[in-house]
């Protein structure tokens, strides 16, 4: 592949005439996509600027073709300033990006005045389903890391990937619709993407479109604009599986839930499969019509929680076998504790670290993942209270919130009790009976206790100390 240089504007010039879009200036788009997707996030890059075809050039001008006047002037009014940035990063003779439409065939005038015929498709409509396979379409690109294997269970989530699983090897529907919610980042995508890999794995003749609730409406606003509402319902009602994900964009938009609505019940009646994704469950969603919100809830509604600290060391620590980087068990294990919002800042915060590592040459370690990552620690921290703590305390020994403030004297329930006593007295300005209170109505000298038995150990046991100094780090304003 063709690795463009920033080289001078004449030597530049030379080389796009020589070349045509389909050699270096492809490749040079496939480089400002993956900057775009950077700068406006993957999933709206997915939505708007892959279905965007490189035209070639017109003087100056990168000349884009877009599928429709709805999806050029979005991208003009929202994307065009990252688009442009990005293709003077790679190649400094563009001047700018102008988009046009490309229904029907057009020429595009070259640098050198010479034409070029455009590369349009001659399928009129839905031009940005590609078949991948006989049989097998998808309405958006697929992410190959968004696999089964590469999804990490837990008790958040176990329901929902088991359900996914047996609807991707299953031949005909289990549960129809299959309706999976959760808040954001929490993996709804991933099992999306996973189920519609699986399906191609094991049923590879099976038709699957699988695209955003926002990326349905567009395309439907589109059928209605051409007229061409028999190939709008010919393409989604002939497909064994449809997956719509983030449902709930489509909440208040009634044309498009009448659509959705009528598309999914020729679906159901013919015993084809519905896979549907939201941020709540059916009976949640505002502004949806009753009757779709009760067919969302006809078959199995699977929600994902979020996140343990168990699930999130586990991802992290998948994460960082998969990247082949061998990472100190304290910092996998602070940022568990710390990073509690979502998997998708986990994981941004994980590789941020090992950008800073490999970038700046310094090892990994507690110190400076704080260094690194203080803003996002500061955005996620709140203020401590003693319920925090024994929260926090509590989960990381795997032992009962209720077993803070009972009188069980088993060692493996009383050691994390003082651990938890000792915090509160080191991370907040609570006085001994007033964190006595907090553990069931013990008095000062008892803390007192717990206070200088945690110092003795401590001391004594550097693992012990670890334990302890992870868990003050993780609660630390």
């Amino acid at each position: 592949m063709a690795q463009p240089q920033l080289v001078d504007q004449g030597a530049v010039v030379a080389s796009v005439d020589r070349l045509s879009p389909t050699a270096m200036l492809k490749d040079q788009w496939n480089m400002v996509k993956e900057l775009v997707a950077t700068d406006i996030g993957v999933s709206h890059s997915k939505s708007w600027i892959e279905p965007l075809e490189l035209l070639g050039l017109d003087g100056m001008m990168l000349v884009l073709g877009s599928p429709n006047s709805f999806a050029k002037d979005w991208v003009e009014n929202h994307y065009l300033e990252s688009m442009e940035k990005s293709w003077k990063q790679i190649n400094m003779v563009i001047q700018g990006v102008k988009i046009i439409i490309h229904e029907a065939p057009v020429t595009i005038a070259n640098t050198n005045s010479s034409t070029i015929p455009a590369q349009v498709r001659t399928q009129e409509s839905f031009d940005s389903f590609e078949k991948e396979e006989a049989g097998t379409y998808t309405g958006a690109p697929l992410d190959n890391r968004f696999t089964f294997e590469n999804f990490v269970v837990g008790k958040p989530n176990e329901l929902a990937y088991a359900a996914a699983l047996r609807v991707a090897e299953s031949s005909t529907p289990q549960f129809n619709p299959l309706f999976l919610y959760g808040g954001v980042g929490l993996g709804k995508t991933h099992l999306m993407h996973a189920i519609a890999w699986k399906i191609r794995q094991c049923h590879p003749a099976r038709k699957v479109i699988y695209l955003s609730a926002e990326k349905f409406m567009y395309q439907f606003v589109r059928a209605l604009r051409y007229k061409d509402m028999v190939s709008f319902k010919d393409q989604f009602r002939a497909v064994d599986v449809l997956m719509i994900d983030d449902v709930q964009f489509i909440s208040g938009k009634d044309t498009t839930q009448e659509e959705f609505f009528h598309t999914f019940n020729a679906l159901v009646d013919k015993n084809h499969q519905v896979i549907v994704s939201a941020d709540k469950s059916p009976s949640d969603l505002e502004n949806m019509e009753e009757r779709l919100k009760s067919r969302l809830g006809w078959g199995l509604v699977a929600d994902i929680h979020p996140t343990t600290y168990e699930l999130r060391l586990g991802i992290l620590q998948a994460k960082s076998a998969a990247l082949g980087v061998k990472m100190p068990k304290e910092v996998l294990e602070f940022l568990a504790f710390k990073i509690t919002s979502n998997i998708r800042e986990l994981e941004g915060a994980l590789n941020r670290i090992l950008a800073h590592a490999s970038l700046v040459g310094r090892s990994i370690s507690l110190d400076t993942t704080q260094e690194v990552l203080r803003d996002l620690l500061r955005s996620n921290d709140q203020r401590l209270t003693v319920e925090e703590i024994q929260r926090k305390v509590a989960e990381y020994f795997n032992i009962k919130m209720s077993d803070m403030v009972s009188n069980r004297r088993m060692q493996n329930i009383a050691r994390p009790r003082q651990i938890a006593m000792y915090i509160a007295k080191q991370l907040t300005s609570k006085s001994l009976p007033e964190i006595g209170r907090k553990f069931g109505g013990r008095d000062h000298t008892t803390i007192l206790h717990a206070v200088r038995k945690i110092q003795e150990l401590c001391a004594d046991d550097f693992d012990f100390a670890n334990d302890v100094e992870i868990l003050k780090r993780s609660l630390q304003t």
